[in-house]
């Protein structure tokens, strides 16, 4: 279980690499600098994924706790794992450098670091930092979850008469609109950027954030930690804990957070 000293280096990790994005973002060259690449996947590749990624990577393994910093890592921006030996991992980091890429390219502001500790398929602790704005999620099973160091919980206007349901705003899903149709409550669409959605829910400004879309695993998993430590249900459409490092594929399936 992580400690509050742990888990305040995480922050303070996350905050190093969101400076040196920022330091991309806020640059009058930015159009140049950001030097958009086409992965695999098609998704965008920046100069800041990589600077963020080279941060966290080296810092994780100065970390106090000497057992946390000698753990396997898992970044977007260093999948190439082999399943045989990633399937060994009990305990590891997973890593989203800059999350959101397509809303930092945009200049929008949503785009967050992601660092989640996980164990057994499930996340332990995570911090999500949205640099533009200087806004840390952070929290640990046991620790509680937090917003800028005050406490966040989720399910506080679940009485509320008026859904707000958390939508993407770079990646509309045809599924989307069927099962916001049969929903039994009138609903307003609250759209976000980046594992931001999760946290609307985990700090109770949403009620409901369906996923009917692709992500991988390291797009969701450090918010996930932040919406469970807050009370709220992270579940795949068959109802069960959405779980990682589970199969050869990172990608999540469909799921629901409420």
């Amino acid at each position: 279980m992580l400690t509050t000293s742990s888990l305040k280096e995480l922050e303070a990790i996350a905050r190093k690499a969101g400076e040196a994005i920022m330091k991309i973002y806020d640059a009058p060259d930015f159009e140049e600098r950001i030097a958009v690449q086409a992965k695999g996947d098609d998704s965008p590749l920046t100069q800041a994924d990589l600077a963020a990624h080279e941060i966290i990577k080296a810092e994780l393994t100065k970390l106090s706790d000497s057992e946390l910093a000698a753990l396997p890592q898992l970044s977007e921006e260093s999948a190439a794992v082999p399943w045989s030996e990633r399937q060994q991992w009990q305990t590891y980091w997973l890593i989203d450098p800059l999350d959101g890429t397509k809303e930092f390219i945009k200049r929008n502001g949503e785009f967050t670091v992601n660092i989640a500790l996980i164990h057994k398929g499930q996340p332990l602790a995570g911090v999500v930092y949205a640099p533009a704005t200087d806004t840390m999620y952070s929290a640990a099973a046991g620790l509680g979850a937090y917003k800028n160091d005050e406490t966040i919980s989720a399910r506080e206007d679940s009485d509320a008469p008026t859904l707000k349901v958390v939508g993407s705003r770079s990646h509309a899903s045809p599924d989307m609109q069927s099962y916001l149709d049969a929903l039994d409550k009138p609903y307003e669409m609250v759209p976000m950027g980046s594992s931001l959605k999760l946290c609307l829910v985990a700090e109770s400004k949403a009620h409901l954030y369906p996923r009917l879309g692709p992500t991988s695993e390291w797009d969701t998993a450090a918010a996930h930690a932040v919406a469970l430590a807050a009370g709220a249900e992270v579940l795949t459409l068959e109802g069960e804990a959405l779980m990682y490092n589970q199969k050869e594929s990172l990608l999540n399936p469909y799921f629901i957070v409420q």
